[in-house]
């Protein structure tokens, strides 16, 4: 009978350890690790956590920044048989304490700087330093996976209710789209990967993982800043990079911006880049790969190509062909745009669809939400809620997004998520949250409100009053009071909205 192993993303740094143990693996300021360092504090790690309690199938949660600790956490927590949960940095105490609680994990490593956003967890919290220094002292750990469809990660999307919905990923599927991703980013032995991306974003886009398969070196940063991104760039030797594009735009437009000696590959998402910004980069030496993922496909399912022979193109034709978001990756099974009628739509270019997906790099669905798992997942097509056209040399180009998210800077919001905590105020009557267009940001919230009748209460007060129970991120950065449109059904037109904001130049 032949042998085969299950995939797991564990398996990379075993072999990088084997085969580049000298070679440079991570560097977190004056913290540098070898392969085989980082292979030993990883295992030790997991022998700290099995000690801890930790039994295969667990849940471990992580709240730190673009540091080692997060980085060593996607090999030792899975190395112990867990399944890790990255929480976003940038959520305020209570939201992380229920995705804490929604997640089930018994045991949290936090950051020194980020304690006082862990005061409300009720599962064990460890801070980091405490942590290394119990692994220091534990012996090496490695639980082989039985099954490479079990959980890997947990990552934390806000979806369209507002309530938490934790993505299932699995061993396989990390491993797969892992590789993909060092594929269409040339990564090699070479490469030097600043960490600009929020490695609790969807695993980083898995280059935790993908770097470490390539056999090349991490650069950490704590707290992205363009000055400190420009002094590691030019230090450390970096070559690659992955950012949304408002990072990107922060780069460019900082003082220490100049022509690199070297060309930097970068992998972005999200809206494409303008026009401007692309031709900026690329005279500093940044070379743009537009991308297209979400959570629920192990981020970056779509990849745009590039072609020399675009580069004679006039600029416009040039702008048009980098806006759309591409081809699936190599690891991804052929997609579809799928007409209301249940059809699929014609490679035209203009027939509009819903774009769903399939595949190893499509999740197992929402944890402790069969429900919802049932809606998304349905005859194993996941259904994005992104409205697409079909151009006939295959690309993909989306026109709209069915479900009501705003990217702003990266980060997903949920207008409902919003809207509840504006009606939740003591004026308001109803309110509706979304998109507005934000030179920086890319979309910002923006709340339409009715207010109670003979209720009084300005802007900036709501504004106030979202920055204090949400993140800060969330809160609108405008607020328009009106009369909210709504159908015969009573539900509110939106459409209609959109349509007044951009009539009124937001």
């Amino acid at each position: 009978m032949a042998w085969s192993a299950e995939l797991t993303p564990v398996d990379h740094l075993i072999r990088s350890a084997a085969v580049h143990a000298s070679r440079l693996a991570v560097v977190d300021g004056d913290r540098r690790l070898t392969y085989a360092e980082l292979l030993d504090e990883c295992g030790r790690q997991a022998g700290a956590l099995a000690a801890l309690g930790i039994a295969p199938g667990d849940r471990v949660a992580v709240l730190a920044p673009n540091t080692s600790i997060l980085l060593e956490a996607h090999y030792s927590v899975p190395m112990a048989g867990g399944v890790l949960v990255a929480l976003n940095t940038r959520l305020a105490a209570h939201e992380i304490a229920v995705i804490v609680e929604h997640s089930g994990a018994v045991l949290v490593i936090v950051d020194e700087d980020l304690l006082p956003k862990a005061a409300e967890i009720q599962a064990r919290v460890m801070p980091a330093e405490e942590f290394r220094i119990l692994a220091a002292g534990s012996s090496y750990l490695h639980r082989p996976v039985a099954d490479e469809r079990s959980l890997v990660t947990l990552n934390y999307t806000s979806g369209t209710t507002g309530r938490p919905k934790g993505v299932m990923y699995h061993h396989r599927g990390a491993f797969l789209q892992s590789v993909a991703m060092a594929y269409h980013l040339g990564l090699s032995v070479s490469t030097v990967y600043l960490w600009t991306l929020p490695m609790f974003h969807c695993n980083g886009w898995t280059f935790p993982w993908a770097v470490v398969a390539a056999g090349g070196t991490h650069v950490c940063q704590r707290k992205v800043v363009p000055s400190e991104s420009w002094r590691l760039i030019r230090e450390e030797g970096v070559n690659c990079l992955c950012a949304a594009p408002v990072v990107l735009a922060d780069l460019a437009r900082a003082p220490e911006a100049s022509p690199l000696e070297i060309r930097v590959t970068v992998g972005t998402g999200g809206s494409p880049p303008s026009p401007t910004l692309l031709s900026e980069m690329d005279r500093l030496g940044f070379d743009v790969i537009h991308m297209y993922g979400l959570t629920e496909t192990f981020g970056p399912v779509i990849v745009s190509p590039w072609y020399p022979e675009w580069d004679e193109l006039p600029e416009d034709q040039r702008a048009r062909l980098r806006a759309r978001q591409g081809a699936p990756n190599i690891i991804s099974q052929p997609l579809c745009v799928v007409a209301p009628d249940g059809s699929v739509v014609d490679k035209d270019g203009s027939s509009m669809g819903e774009l769903w997906l399939r595949g190893n790099n499509v999740t197992l669905g929402y944890f402790n939400d069969s429900e919802q798992t049932e809606i998304s997942y349905a005859d194993g097509w996941f259904r994005t809620g992104d409205l697409a056209v079909w151009h006939p040399d295959g690309m993909i180009e989306l026109r709209d997004r069915s479900k009501d998210i705003i990217i702003s800077g990266g980060e997903n919001i949920s207008s409902i998520e919003v809207e509840q905590v504006l009606v939740s105020h003591p004026a308001v009557a109803e309110a509706a949250v979304i998109a507005g267009a934000h030179a920086r940001w890319g979309e910002v919230p923006v709340a339409f409100v009715t207010l109670r009748t003979g209720a009084e209460c300005t802007g900036d007060e709501l504004i106030q009053w979202c920055r204090d129970r949400l993140a800060h991120f969330k809160a609108p950065k405008d607020v328009i009071f009106a009369d909210l449109p709504k159908t015969s059904t009573g539900k509110i037109e939106k459409f209609a909205l959109r349509a007044r904001l951009q009539s009124e130049g937001s």
